[in-house]
């Protein structure tokens, strides 16, 4: 585009942001984000946006709500500022999770979240595995949806006697579709979740009988679900146990969890900060995958060679 590139970043994963920006060759814009003494969140930026590209970096992790709030008030203050298209790039998307009605009288938080990102002034949307693919349906405006997977790819240079493990029904596509490029057999287990943040273990379909059994997810937020697959994965005679995700929230005593379990290690992505992250778990960065979407879409150029 004849647009000049800017790169801004939230407070939500400023490490992240940075990243992006020196794989992009763009330095982060300047903008001041701080509180008002009840607070509200009060943003300025610093730059001149006026006709600009511009792409906002802010995944809404933990708090949530605040990274939300944040987002939405970033890009209003660079709609008003006469940026000429505002991009919310959003490694990962909060409220994912509820994406439907699953009883009466519950809201689909997902689509709310979309329409208040397109009310607040965004032009395009660039996300990373979000937890429903339909959730692209959400907006209105062009959404940009890409895969970490060949980041994990690369991390798994030894492919072989392994299956690779959907923790629940609803995982069966995304784990179908790595296990193809990891050329692994597939497994599903069985999973009930009677209450929001708790599971139930029913059963295992597949054989891991002495292989390297990689559990495949796209958030890992309790860690409930993987410490109880894990064990019954064990118990099923798997050699050894994996797990990837790609947001790693890691809430209340989950780093606990995960250290007592039968988990060898979890593989996830950088989407959410941490600023200390347990021996079991190893954090490949998605820095690289962002950029290079980001310098696709700002020159108007496919980025459907990036989804894998």
């Amino acid at each position: 585009m004849d647009l000049e590139l800017k790169i801004f970043s939230g407070s939500a994963n400023f490490e992240l942001s940075s990243d992006i920006s020196r794989h992009a060759g763009v330095p982060l814009g300047k903008m001041e984000a701080a509180r008002f003494s009840d607070g509200e969140t009060r943003i300025s930026i610093d730059d001149n946006v006026r006709g600009s590209d511009v792409f906002i970096i802010q995944p809404t992790a933990p708090p949530v709500n605040e990274s939300v709030m944040e987002l939405l008030i970033i890009i209003d203050a660079l709609r008003r500022a006469s940026a000429g298209r505002i991009t919310a790039v959003m490694p990962y998307y909060g409220y994912a999770r509820q994406d439907r009605k699953s009883e009466p009288r519950v809201p689909i938080t997902a689509k709310l979240i979309a329409n208040l990102i397109t009310a607040a002034g965004a032009k395009r949307v660039l996300a990373l595995d979000l937890h429903a693919a339909q959730i692209q349906g959400f907006f209105d405006i062009p959404v940009d949806h890409l895969y970490a997977t060949p980041v994990f790819l690369e991390y798994f240079k030894d492919r072989s006697n392994t299956v690779v493990v959907s923790p629940d029904a609803g995982g069966v596509e995304r784990a179908r579709a790595f296990g193809k490029r990891m050329t692994s057999e597939l497994a599903i287990v069985d999973k009930r979740r009677p209450k929001p943040n708790q599971s139930e273990i029913l059963n295992l379909i597949g054989d891991v009988e002495g292989k390297r059994a990689v559990i495949v997810d796209d958030i890992v937020d309790t860690a409930g679900t993987i410490v109880q697959v894990a064990a019954l994965l064990k118990k099923n005679g798997a050699k050894e146990i994996l797990c990837v995700c790609t947001h790693a929230i890691l809430s209340g005593d989950a780093k606990a969890k995960i250290e007592d379990s039968a988990i060898s290690k979890i593989i996830t992505t950088d989407t959410i900060y941490h600023a200390q992250l347990p021996p079991k778990i190893l954090k490949l960065s998605v820095a690289g995958l962002l950029a290079d979407a980001i310098k696709r879409i700002h020159a108007n150029e496919s980025v459907s060679s990036l989804f894998v």
